[in-house]
């Protein structure tokens, strides 16, 4: 690819580095210009223009930037039409997104013309959101350095977003003496909407004495009717053998990890 003034006489299929105007006409950044459109400029006393010209090994920005995309292999990821040297990936699913930061890193050292962007390793998504952008950076690209990325892309994901599996969830809340009702109900609500956000979905409640047998009690049942049971402690937790762990192993169940 060639950049630079570019004669008018010479300008037909270059494609233009900057809006330019032919009287009344205005052609944006990026336009492919046309024999009418080269007639036009000529008209309107226009002798050379900005622009790039694409050589015989060249790609275009938005067939460059849709080849690499389309060479992607995914999960629950849509694809958006290329535009403006740009092709960006949007979420098909609420989830969790990943990524093989190893294959984006290969791809993006192949040629600085070439990027590929991402959202960070488990970031939370939205159905819709945008995760990730393939970028042409200069208005064509080397067709070689294409094919480069699709041989990185072969027959492995890059990424995915993994979709929110709906679960059922039952709330324990012990009391002790001077909680507030409205303290528990506004946990209560909190919870309810962080569930929802991942397909959750809160099926009971049970609000005990802050004590080892009680909740282990309340424990056991919610366990039986759900897929998990979440435990909010009156008090915090001060040793290993404190209220909730404890009730946790009665009920059957073990501590991995409390702190």
């Amino acid at each position: 690819m060639k950049f630079g003034p570019v004669p008018i006489d010479e300008a037909e299929g270059a494609v233009l580095a900057h809006a330019t105007a032919a009287g009344e006409k205005r052609f944006r950044k990026a336009h492919r210009l046309s024999r009418e459109d080269v007639a036009a400029l000529k008209a309107a006393g226009v002798v050379e223009v900005v622009a790039a010209v694409l050589g015989e090994g060249d790609l275009g920005e938005d067939a460059a930037a849709a080849k690499i995309a389309a060479a992607m292999s995914h999960r629950n990821i849509e694809v958006k039409p290329a535009a403006t040297g740009r092709v960006n990936l949007h979420a098909g699913a609420s989830g969790v997104f990943t990524v093989n930061a190893g294959m984006i890193d290969a791809i993006n050292a192949v040629d600085p013309a070439i990027t590929v962007a991402t959202l960070a390793q488990h970031a939370p998504v939205e159905k819709g959101q945008m995760v990730a952008t393939v970028k042409i950076i200069p208005f064509a690209v080397a067709a070689n350095l294409v094919d480069s990325v699709v041989r990185i892309c072969a027959g492995r994901e890059i990424f995915a977003v993994n979709a929110y599996r709906p679960i059922t969830v039952g709330v324990i809340q012990t009391v002790l003496p001077g909680v507030k009702p409205s303290v528990l109900d506004k946990t209560l609500r909190v919870t309810e909407a962080r569930l929802a956000r991942s397909g959750g979905r809160l099926t009971a409640e049970r609000r005990t004495p802050h004590e080892i047998a009680p909740v282990a009690a309340a424990a056991t049942q919610l366990a039986r009717d759900n897929d998990m049971v979440v435990i909010f402690g009156a008090s915090a937790m001060s040793d290993f053998a404190d209220v909730v762990p404890a009730a946790i192993e009665r009920a059957g169940g073990t501590v991995i990890r409390a702190g």
